[in-house]
């Protein structure tokens, strides 16, 4: 009960010593093609942009790029719908090999009503369309799906990182979901490495003295947000380091920030 209690406090300790937060965007030069080196494009990238990656940094970058380097690009005229995605797209004016590809990438249908197409993706990312994208591609001819382990590919970053640079750099890859209840889209973190996803304030007291019973913080998802900020959708910024947050290293995941479906009181 000690070292809980221990483990308690230094987790505390760690969110009260954040004094200055800077969010600096990494602007890429070119395109990111399928076979590309995402490591190597990243290290050029920060060059040009005079920045240096220092201890203690955190590496936000949109999943994009990821997809885009790993091939996860479809060619739309490949694409051959079925009926039910026909029928669906027709009827909401919809791109029926959009919604085709969503129903691949999915493994569950969460709810299908007026346009709006909510699965769950093989990964269990709850989204819209699978996260199945033709934004910021190339103009309509290809679709960009989500990285097929975004774990994955956040720990093969991290690791060459460390390889290059002789540094822990914890990686998040993050992705633009919509939320329940509230309008416009926000930063998500789908992939982590290096770092634990989550700060758990269970068993502590807060200021008046109350026991925390369930209160967990998903700050991997509030660093997305904070890259999101100066990343946006038309800048050119697919990346951002995020200094001054005191994380907690360790073998964290976009995983982790997953609800399981038997707590989840909305499917």
């Amino acid at each position: 009960m000690a070292e809980k209690s221990s483990a308690s406090k230094k987790r505390r300790s760690l969110k009260s010593k954040v004094e200055e937060l800077r969010v600096l965007p990494v602007r890429f030069p070119g395109l990111i093609q399928a076979g590309d080196s995402l490591l190597e494009k990243l290290l050029q990238a920060l060059r040009q942009n005079k920045l240096a990656l220092r201890a203690g940094d955190i590496l936000v970058i949109k999943h994009k790029i990821v997809s885009k380097a790993e091939g996860r690009v479809v060619r739309l005229t490949s694409v051959v719908p079925s009926p039910g995605s026909f029928a669906w797209a027709r009827r909401y004016k919809l791109d029926p090999r959009v919604t085709e590809l969503a129903l691949r990438e999915s493994k569950s249908v969460v709810r299908r009503k007026r346009g709006v197409l909510i699965t769950e993706t093989k990964r269990g990312f709850v989204c819209a369309n699978s996260g199945v994208d033709v934004s910021n591609v190339d103009g309509g001819e290809h679709a960009l799906l989500l990285p097929e382990n975004p774990d994955g590919s956040a720990a093969k970053l991290y690791h060459g990182l460390k390889r290059k640079l002789g540094l822990n750099v914890p990686v998040i890859i993050s992705d633009s979901f919509g939320r329940p209840w509230r309008e416009g889209l926000t930063e998500a973190a789908i992939g982590v490495a290096g770092m634990n996803a989550l700060f758990d304030y269970r068993n502590q007291l807060d200021s008046h003295g109350y026991l925390l019973r369930v209160s967990m913080e998903a700050v991997a998802d509030e660093l997305a947000c904070a890259a999101g900020l100066v990343c946006g959708k038309l800048n050119g910024t697919p990346a951002a380091i995020v200094r001054g947050f005191v994380y907690q290293p360790g073998a964290g995941s976009g995983s982790d920030l997953l609800r399981a479906r038997h707590a989840d009181l909305f499917r």
